[in-house]
């Protein structure tokens, strides 16, 4: 686990930097640098929050990244892939060091994520329906 754990502190050296998402989760414009998070626990928890939303397939760039929600998450008897699947795609986000807390809570056909992480800039929460 700490060899793992040191790979990911590797891979997420180096500047992060991330546009602003408004509380709608559209992109802010407008107000040049200021549209911006870089090198914080915000960057990356919303780093971790974008990666999660994004659909294997669905970037056109690279239909292998994403989340699996197809094969790994949605239909019936999924419970023990979907947190495998959902905690991987976190700790593989750029600046995540690990996750300190994790929890999901299926309801009502909605399933919602929220995890502690660790990041190379300190703590955060993320938080997403997914």
């Amino acid at each position: 686990h700490q060899r793992a754990a040191r790979q990911r502190q590797h891979r997420g050296a180096g500047l992060m930097r991330y546009r602003k998402l408004d509380a709608d989760g559209d992109a802010v414009f407008g107000r040049s640098s200021l549209d911006f998070i870089s090198n914080s626990p915000e960057t990356v928890a919303q780093a971790v929050r974008t990666r999660l939303l994004l659909l294997r397939g669905e970037w056109f760039l690279d239909v292998t990244d994403g989340t699996p929600y197809a094969t790994e998450i949605l239909g019936a008897n999924t419970a023990q892939t979907y947190d495998l699947a959902i905690r991987e795609r976190i700790l593989d986000t750029q600046g995540v060091i690990g996750i300190v807390s994790y929890e999901s809570v299926l309801a009502n056909r909605a399933l919602t994520v929220t995890a502690t992480i660790n990041t190379l800039y300190g703590q955060s929460t993320v938080s997403a329906a997914l």
